[in-house]
């Protein structure tokens, strides 16, 4: 056999083990959609929202929807100049209506009011709710950003941020997406924030709104403007991930800040499909004796990555991670906090998508009160966990085994 059919019949074999891989992954989800048809989830623990004192301002921190919801949209109605409203789905049923009317109602009243949603996240929300009134400016994130580029990696990331800024005055931000379900059925953590850090969040609205304007609206669409400069606040930071710039500083913050840890680390996410540095960094904190727990779904709402993200367990629990996993409900959070004094939440993922390839954006928090509610947050979620033991791991079936380690080559896809 010649090189060229050598190769030629490698590629082959490449090619069609990968659609195998895909094949399996898309069975596995038509299987799992069909067994969650008419299943409601089941009630959890939250906690109440809570209020602290952080520099210059007040952060507040919500795990449950409805809670968060009615600020938002309290927010949105006493709104008397600006509103800058970003999300990553935006469903078109109550809640998404409530969301919709109420920002109409304030570009009605003359509040300026900017609005930004992914056009991939929402492709099956009907398109009667994607017309909006002329006194809105919408930006749809198309589902296509690369144009004839199709070659330029930073074009491909999705807008996976979660923001509203109201009048310069409040800010909120994290992992909740706008509909119904998420209002009572999913866990997940949000924060309202007011003081400088609000400026932090109005120029990231702003930098991502000017970067899309042309091409996304008009040519003519003028800039989004930062009137005035903002002060300086020490004990919070604003990370975006920008793939168009190439910049990725929330895995950036989380390393360091697992690198630095000595006494605790407990992360909540609700994919986890870190690189290897990431995985070697929670592990080498474990292993010098830091608390190191994970928190994350037992069954996500998606479960080719539920899969995928079993491949790491092993090393993990070997050197002495705890494992909890959230049961009767989507655990849609995305947070940490570590030895009492340092947290973030956020819109990112531990996954490659998050960390290395879509729009995100991270409160970081150094500060002893925040870190505190975060932790009395993990405790509580803590209650609604089963943790996963390493001879529970060591004893699962080889049915099992295969399937992790044969879908474990789509990991740099999620």
């Amino acid at each position: 056999m010649t090189v060229a059919r050598m190769l030629t019949a490698a590629r082959r074999t490449a090619l069609g083990l990968l659609g195998l891989q895909l094949t399996v992954a898309i069975a596995l989800s038509l299987v799992d959609s069909y067994r969650r048809r008419g299943k409601k989830p089941k009630a959890f623990p939250v906690t109440e929202p809570e209020t602290v004192p952080v520099g210059g301002g007040m952060i507040t921190t919500y795990t449950f929807g409805r809670d968060l919801y009615d600020d938002m949209l309290a927010a949105i109605d006493g709104a008397k100049k600006q509103i800058l409203f970003e999300t990553y789905i935006w469903k078109g049923d109550e809640i998404g209506w409530k969301f919709k009317t109420a920002l109409t109602a304030a570009a009605d009243r003359g509040v300026d009011v900017h609005c930004i949603y992914d056009g991939f996240a929402n492709v099956v929300v009907s398109p009667a709710f994607k017309r909006f009134s002329p006194s809105l400016k919408v930006m749809r994130y198309p589902i296509w950003n690369a144009g004839i580029k199709f070659w330029d990696l930073r074009r491909y990331g999705r807008n996976h941020r979660k923001l509203l800024v109201v009048d310069e005055e409040v800010a909120f931000l994290g992992g909740y997406n706008i509909g119904s379900a998420y209002a009572t059925e999913w866990r997940d953590t949000h924060v309202r924030i007011s003081g400088p850090g609000v400026w932090d969040l109005k120029r990231a609205f702003a930098d991502f709104w000017n970067l899309n304007r042309r091409r996304r609206l008009t040519r003519s669409e003028r800039p989004l403007l930062i009137e005035t400069a903002s002060e300086w606040d020490p004990q919070i930071r604003i990370h975006r991930n920008i793939p168009r710039q190439w910049t990725f500083p929330i895995r950036s913050m989380y390393l360091e800040a697992i690198n630095r840890a000595s006494r605790n680390i407990w992360l909540t996410t609700a994919y986890f499909l870190p690189d290897q540095d990431f995985v070697d960094s929670l592990a080498d904190a474990a292993l010098r004796g830091v608390d190191v727990r994970i928190l994350l779904p037992l069954k996500s709402n998606h479960i080719v990555a539920d899969w995928i993200s079993r491949g790491y367990y092993g090393q993990l629990l070997a050197a002495g991670v705890r494992i909890l996993r959230f049961k009767d409900a989507m655990v849609h959070a995305k947070t940490a906090t570590i030895d009492g004094s340092w947290a973030t939440v956020g819109t990112a993922n531990i996954d490659r998508l998050s960390l290395q390839g879509n729009y995100e954006i991270n409160l970081e928090v150094i500060d002893p009160d925040f870190a505190a509610v975060m932790e009395r947050v993990f405790r509580n979620d803590e209650t609604n966990c089963l943790e996963l033991t390493f001879d529970e791991w060591q004893a699962r079936d080889l049915n099992r085994k295969f399937t992790e380690s044969f879908l474990a080559p789509l990991r740099p896809l999620l």
